[in-house]
């Protein structure tokens, strides 16, 4: 495990969070996904006017740790693995949008921000 993490491209790791943590504020955002989101979340337009810092935070983190698993991946060359990984998150959250009764659209959106992150942090390593 110390060897995999000593190999971890961090500049691809740091440089990888802020780019997908960049696309969640375009993608969900009036101007792409956001206002039909919020519809099919059940938040209205006014009670999402504020930033929402904790939760900021809370995804900033949690891109933090995607970036850095596929990081490790990229560090053992098991690409396969991270798309695994991706796919997992995605089909949880998927179930999760289903059971609260998330609109298809909204869970759409949120397992389709989970790819593109993971294709941005992918080929951020790719060049990096």
């Amino acid at each position: 495990m110390a060897e995999i993490t000593a190999n971890v491209n961090w500049l691809a790791v740091g440089v990888g969070t802020v780019l997908a943590f960049m696309l969640g504020g375009l993608w969900y955002s009036p101007k792409l996904f956001g206002a039909k989101w919020m519809k099919g979340v059940g938040i209205s337009e006014e009670a999402g006017s504020g930033q929402p810092v904790p939760a900021l935070l809370a995804q900033f983190l949690a891109t933090f740790l995607l970036a850095w698993i596929v990081g490790v991946t990229a560090a053992a060359d098991a690409l396969l693995t991270i798309i695994l990984v991706a796919l997992t998150i995605m089909a949880l959250m998927g179930a999760g949008g289903l059971f609260s009764r998330k609109s298809r659209y909204a869970i759409a959106t949120e397992t389709g921000f989970v790819a593109a992150m993971v294709a941005i942090m992918i080929l951020v390593h790719a060049v990096l």
